[in-house]
């Protein structure tokens, strides 16, 4: 590849990954912490600040290394977040959990796009990538779904965006409504409901966290992992639904996102506990830098105006979405318990 021969592909990627080290200082903050906005949100953030308020223009010798963290470094990223997951945490939860987990999964993101597309007439891209977050794991399922798409910036950093506003109140929120006996689940109930329908990792332990019992902490961590393994048949059943309508305007042919298949065999090979933990716990670290660097490269590469040219209609699905995800999450949550 010839960007690999040219020094200011290098020069680019070192400041995009020395800005990533700055948001990942940031991150510490306790302040942050209590937000519940993780690395990779606040990278986004600082990206789109240096471009949008202080009005740092990158130059064009930038463009080869932004595009490289957002597609290449990304799929590889997103491949290795499957060291996250292990078959034998997700039997732990039970048939019960893997039921609710694939139907949140599947009706928030049905419910998204039906009403985006038909009843909103939103952008088709914006639709997907905001249902896609709000259904399986905020950030980086919007990630992974615009490494599938090859859509525009400011349509990821849209979906970003309503991943960081409703995440957030929902992580102070849940905890609110069901201590004060507004919403009544027993432990396991109330582990199912935080991890099936909070948008964000970081948003779970958040909210899981706020509450003494363990079986809630650890419990709703990993329902949420179940989601995030939702991630790969998601994004393989996108690309042939996307793909197929292509091909009926004999525009293209049938393509499978590899790097989701990747994903999978890397959780099995996880499941097999192969490598130490500590060393896993290592990659983990390692992938969510590279994960927040490629965040980094879309916030930089995200112009507010053209966000501003949407409209009220993604934050009005996303509302709609966190709507349904508190009721419709318990109502499936009670249902599949009785």
């Amino acid at each position: 590849m010839q960007r690999f021969k040219d020094k200011n592909f290098y020069i680019a990627l070192a400041t995009i990954f020395v800005l990533t080290i700055f948001a990942d200082y940031i991150s510490q903050f306790d302040f942050f912490n209590k937000l519940g906005l993780s690395l990779l949100i606040i990278s986004i953030l600082i990206g789109m600040i240096i471009t949008n308020i202080f009005k740092i223009r990158l130059p064009k010798t930038f463009d080869s290394a932004i595009t490289f963290c957002t597609k290449e470094l990304l799929r590889f990223a997103i491949i290795f977040y499957g060291f996250r997951l292990t078959f034998s945490e997700i039997l732990e939860i039970g048939f019960d959990g893997i039921i609710i987990s694939f139907l949140i999964v599947f009706t928030t993101f049905t419910l998204g796009f039906f009403i985006g597309t038909k009843v909103l007439k939103l952008d088709r891209e914006i639709t997907i990538l905001t249902s896609a977050g709000s259904a399986i794991c905020g950030a980086a399922a919007v990630l992974a779904t615009e490494g599938t798409l090859k859509n525009k910036a400011y349509k990821s950093t849209i979906a970003v965006s309503t991943v960081v506003l409703f995440g957030t109140i929902s992580m102070f929120l849940y905890p609110y409504m069901l201590k004060a006996g507004l919403i009544t689940l027993n432990e396991e109930q109330t582990a199912l409901y935080i991890g099936g329908t909070l948008h964000e990792v970081a948003h779970v332990v958040g909210a899981g966290n706020s509450f003494e019992s363990e079986l809630i902490q650890e419990n709703s961590v990993v329902v949420k992992m179940l989601r995030v393994m939702l991630l790969a048949p998601f994004l393989i059943v996108v690309s042939l639904f996307l793909i197929n309508k292509k091909e009926k305007k004999g525009k293209g042919k049938i393509l499978i996102p590899w790097f989701a298949v990747f994903f999978i065999l890397v959780a099995v090979f996880n499941s097999f506990n192969f490598l130490p933990k500590e060393f896993v716990f290592t990659i983990n670290e390692i992938d969510i830098f590279l994960l927040a660097m490629s965040m980094m490269a879309l916030g930089l590469k995200t112009d507010l105006k053209s966000i501003k040219q949407t409209g009220y209609k993604p934050i009005l699905l996303a509302t709609i979405l966190f709507i349904w995800l508190i009721f419709g999450g318990l109502f499936i949550i009670k249902t599949i318990t009785l």
